[in-house]
């Protein structure tokens, strides 16, 4: 017989059941609880990260309160068949784990079971029966961070055992850089952030939250980092004042991390990066850019502000180019986030400080290493950029991003990197190499936790190239509410979010451009009664050049 959700509200508190027992003291569940006031999550994660109980304690515990049976990952093995069942995203966003089929029956971990939504959404997915079994909390999110870097549907699964001692080093609150790191992961967060004299702090869905009690003294930035860095990239950071790295901490996860000073003393922030390049579904990219990605040449730029996915959106585009056309990319990036391994092309990644000096270097001698493909991880700089459309004009496909504030003063801020004698000249080369201007914002969603990406599009068509030469580029944001397909303003794709349930209307108005816009077009699909009575969003095959 199916086992069928509990409601836990109608059972006693697992704090509760856990003193009774005698499994946790007073001391150590306040403790729990301060912790998850702070950093949020539910309070059996927290007991098991401060040490107060083991995995297998907690899940007696929970059964006992839901009356559901549990499942120990440690203990489990998941099979690729059975992994292929159920997307990764699923299983990292809803919490839950495909853990056997009996029949036609999948027994799924969750760490709600009483998740309805969940239960829905895994039903239509698998097309099977579910019988729901309890995780832990803190399981599943180290099998999670595990996955993201091991991959998924690979091959068999089971979570490592905890090392010996482990759980009494967790007893503290975080307080060295693996730890804050591992609770980034946990916590699904998208950065740690490092200042002396501030609480270390974790950036979630764009918003900071405190992790820990005490803020970090005098040095203690530096000495939490230090061990991580090698012998050349210390006196680099001598000499330079600021390091750009990536770090790999095993069983953790991939970093980009950047070391500065601020007053005399250090900060650091460090950037969490899957492994798994995530594909364009996932991310809520629109089709048009898979065809821009198989360009043969021209000029594409993804843009956006810092922190908003403009380079895990050009990693998603490379592993296209990778995995559907035989070409030889190169790239320079600051540093290595995505490590892309050859497929159909051959993918050959130059990291700043690392294989090269500086962007502009490694530009320089790009046109003898036969590149078919070149990828620049940020256009910064006159020289660089004086490469990239070269090299958009001579046959070569050039996919860079760009820190702009949208689609159509992407073109103003590259020519302003010229002198002002040379904009005339720049303005005609940009013209013809331009293929794509793409902007993105990653916004908060209306449900649950996570982001979803909105954007606007400036593609290639007479109107556009003729605006580009004539210095008219501003221009064109008038032709972005008139719904032509090269040129598609982020309200219309905030206003089909809303209309969509996917964010508010309060979200989106922190990114909107035309507020009665907006309201024109949710009013136009909520008349229709649906989000598809928008202006569509079309794909169709890249515009004609000349």
């Amino acid at each position: 017989m199916e086992a069928k959700p509990v409601a836990p509200s109608n059972h006693p508190r697992i704090g509760e059941i856990l003193l009774e027992a005698r499994t946790i003291d007073e001391s150590s569940l306040a403790q729990a609880l301060r912790a998850q006031q702070q950093t949020g999550g539910v309070i059996g994660e927290h007991l098991v990260r401060l040490g107060a109980v083991d995995d297998e304690a907690l899940l007696k515990a929970l059964s006992q309160q839901t009356h559901l049976q549990h499942a120990n990952l440690a203990r489990v093995e998941i099979g690729v068949d059975l992994q292929r069942l159920v997307r990764f995203e699923t299983v990292r966003d809803r919490r839950v784990m495909p853990l056997a089929l009996e029949g036609r029956t999948l027994v799924l971990g969750m760490v709600k079971p009483d998740d309805l939504s969940s239960l829905a959404h895994l039903q239509f997915e698998t097309g099977h029966t579910l019988r729901p079994v309890l995780l832990s909390a803190a399981q599943h999110a180290r099998a999670v961070a595990l996955l993201e870097t091991w991959g998924w549907g690979r091959r068999p699964f089971k979570l490592p055992a905890l090392p010996e001692g482990d759980a009494a080093a967790r007893a503290q609150p975080p307080t060295d850089l693996q730890d804050l790191l591992g609770v980034l992961v946990a916590r699904r967060g998208q950065d740690l952030c490092l200042s002396t004299g501030a609480i270390p702090a974790l950036k979630v869905d764009g918003e900071l939250e405190r992790v820990g009690h005490e803020p970090l003294m005098g040095g203690g930035v530096e000495r939490l980092v230090a061990p991580f860095l090698t012998p050349a990239q210390r006196e680099r950071f001598q000499q330079e004042l600021e390091l750009d790295f990536a770090l790999v901490v095993p069983s953790v996860g991939r970093f980009r991390c950047n070391l500065y000073r601020q007053r005399g003393d250090c900060s650091f922030a460090a950037r969490h990066v899957l492994e798994r390049i995530p594909s364009f579904e996932s991310l809520g990219v629109p089709a048009f850019l898979h065809e821009f990605a198989l360009a043969r040449q021209g000029l594409v730029v993804i843009v956006g502000p810092t922190g908003h996915g403009k380079t895990t959106t050009l990693a998603a585009m490379l592993d296209v180019i990778n995995r559907e056309r035989h070409a030889n990319v190169v790239t320079i990036e600051d540093p290595i986030e995505y490590v892309h391994h050859h497929g159909l092309s051959n993918v050959n990644q130059r990291e700043v400080g690392q294989d090269v000096r500086s962007f502009a270097e490694g530009l320089r001698h790009v046109f003898r290493q036969s590149p078919d493909v070149i990828v620049i991880g940020e256009l910064r700089d006159l020289e660089s950029t004086q490469i990239a459309l070269q090299a958009a004009e001579t046959g070569h496909l050039v996919l860079a991003t760009m820190h702009s504030l949208d689609a159509t003063s992407t073109v103003d801020r590259i020519i302003d990197l010229f002198p002002p004698q040379q904009h005339t000249q720049v303005r005609a080369q940009l013209a013809d190499a331009l293929e794509c201007v793409f902007s993105q914002r990653l916004v908060k969603k209306a449900k649950g936790a996570g982001r979803v990406l909105a954007w606007e599009r400036m593609s290639t068509s007479l109107r556009v190239r003729n605006a580009i030469r004539d210095g008219k580029a501003h221009s064109l944001r008038t032709f972005m509410q008139s719904n032509h397909e090269e040129l598609q303003s982020i309200d219309q794709s905030l206003a089909r979010l809303v209309a969509g349930g996917q964010i508010t209307r309060e979200e989106a108005a922190k990114y909107e451009e035309s507020p009665g816009y907006v309201d024109d077009l949710i009013g136009h699909g909520a008349a229709a009664g649906r989000a598809s009575s928008l202006p569509p969003v079309r794909s169709s095959s890249l515009p004609p050049r000349g």
